[in-house]
């Protein structure tokens, strides 16, 4: 065993300092997701019918058939043949058996082929790490075994991680390989166990410590991403891992308020100038309506003045004609001066009205506005991630596909259920360590998703809670309905109410690659 861990020497000093939890600054359910992630490594003798536990590390499921941990955590299983390495995860009930299928000493890693079983795969930060960053070590430091007083039997049975804080103290490395140094206490058995961020990302996985006499600071190195990148590429092994930037809920919640804010006074703003143009717009036309109508009015009244004084003559010379015995042509003259004198009435008594202004001047219905309710969001549409208003820990900032129809049917076979103004969908995949909940606001073109991941025993009862099998299809029946509503409602009671992550999206209409992921 001394062999197996001289490279993390037990420090009794650190032992109280080992149980300390995380501070308030990180986000704690990222901790604990990203601890469901580690594993104890155990080396174990077999002599005929007995097993000995020989002893152990801390390793990193980088597959859910994956183990990432150090080299010298199972060196002596490359050289003793009696020796068989366990796996045992923090939850669960079963643990299993592994061999190496790669080992490198040169950076001290090494990977585990797990033999069966499935593990919640750890998600790695590629980007640069920040001196004086906050940062948790997750692993099974054996200080805290012999405290506790664990038997041999507890210690290859399924037991929570320990996490200890610290930060980064970066400009300094290892010169064998690069490292991260950082100040969280570790102790023999956290050797290939991870170094963290905030956001339960993995930055390094721990190596060594320094060797205090008691009165010197204590000191951790880890193993850099670019070492475990080139590692695992040469082993052609993948991993999950993302440059986004960690920030607490709290901080994406601040800027989307930000954002909110901002859009709603430019949306006030445009309002106001769009009433101002309308106003505008009503005023010209009022007074283009003015004019026409007075020049329709003096018109009016000065035909029917020609008309009238036409009639006159008409008449008078019906009259004129009559008194000289001329019957026929005074009839013609008087008939005719009738007729002018009903017109020049006419013209008088329906010449435009100054009431017709107010008719003339209504202005059809702010296209704007209604095109903005009626967008026809049926069909394909492009969503793109918006990384302001989003809180991303493990996913992927990757643009989705959603394909809208009238009906709340999303690609062709989910169906999401009307709630007020928005459309929503709960999600609890058949493999996986996560839930989701997705909302689209046909108002907007705004998908939100939010995912939680829980621990298996929660797993466990979310997917219980779909007992009459996955909802599947598109479908406007009631009991479809009425299934999508009950599992939003059970998975709010047993769920907590922030999720670990928020991923929002503005879609457009386009259309993604065959091959893109959809909400």
């Amino acid at each position: 065993m001394v062999a197996l861990f001289r490279h993390l020497r037990p420090i009794a000093a650190l032992v109280a300092s080992l149980v300390l939890l995380s501070p308030a600054r990180a986000e704690q359910q990222d901790i604990t997701a990203a601890a469901r992630s580690v594993v104890r490594v155990a080396l174990v003798a077999t002599n005929g019918a007995d097993a000995y536990f020989v002893g152990h590390g801390s390793g990193i499921a980088i597959a859910p058939d994956k183990v990432l941990t150090n080299a010298h955590v199972v060196e002596l299983a490359r050289e003793e043949k009696d020796l068989v390495i366990g796996v045992i995860p923090s939850e669960g009930k079963k643990s299993y058996g592994g061999r190496i299928i790669a080992y490198s000493p040169g950076n001290d890693l090494a990977l585990i082929q797990l033999e069966e079983g499935s593990l919640p795969v750890a998600t790695f930060y590629a980007g640069a790490v920040d001196d004086g960053q906050h940062v948790t070590a997750i692993g099974y430091p054996g200080t805290v075994d012999r405290a506790q007083g664990l038997s041999l039997k507890q210690l290859v049975e399924p037991l929570g991680t320990v996490k200890t804080s610290g930060s980064i103290s970066s400009g300094r490395s290892s010169q064998s390989f690069d490292t991260i140094l950082h100040t969280a206490p570790l102790a023999a058995g956290n050797s290939g166990g991870p170094l963290v961020d905030d956001c339960g990302r993995v930055l390094g996985v721990n190596s060594f410590g320094s060797i205090s006499d008691g009165n010197d600071a204590e000191f951790g190195f880890a193993v850099s991403w670019r070492e475990v990148a080139s590692f695992l590429r040469q082993a052609g092994v993948s991993s999950l891992h993302t440059v986004v930037a960690c920030r607490t809920m709290a901080e994406a919640d601040a800027a989307e308020a930000s954002i909110t804010q901002r859009e709603s006074q430019l949306t006030e703003q445009n309002d106001r100038a769009a009433a101002d143009k309308r106003e505008q717009a009503l005023q010209q036309a009022r007074d283009t309506a003015e004019r026409d109508v007075i020049s329709g009015r003096e018109n009016a009244m000065a035909g029917a003045a020609v008309l009238l004084a036409l009639a006159v003559l008409g008449l008078g010379a019906g009259g004129l004609f009559y008194s000289q015995g001329r019957e026929k042509r005074a009839t013609w003259f008087i008939a005719g001066g009738g007729i002018l004198l009903m017109g020049a009435l006419g013209l008088f008594v329906f010449k435009p009205s100054f009431a017709s202004i107010d008719e003339q001047v209504k202005l059809p219905e702010d296209q704007s506005v209604v095109s903005n309710k009626a967008f026809a969001w049926a069909g394909d549409n492009i969503c793109r991630i918006d990384l302001n208003r989003s809180r991303l820990t493990v996913s992927q900032p990757n643009d989705v596909g959603l394909n809208w129809a009238e009906g709340g049917c999303v690609n062709g076979d989910t169906q999401y259920q009307a709630t007020g103004t928005t459309w929503q969908r709960a999600h609890v995949p058949d493999e996986g360590n996560y839930v989701s909940r997705s909302e689209f606001d046909p108002a907007t073109g705004l998908l939100r998703v939010q995912r939680w991941l829980p621990d298996g025993d929660t797993m466990d009862k979310a997917r219980a809670l779909l007992k009459d099998g996955p909802i599947k299809g598109c479908s406007s029946d009631s009991t479809m309905l009425t299934r999508i509503a009950t599992l939003q409602s059970d998975l709010a009671a047993l769920l907590p109410p922030q999720p670990n992550e928020r991923l929002v999206y503005h879609c457009q209409k386009g259309r993604l690659a065959p091959a893109d992921p959809a909400p």
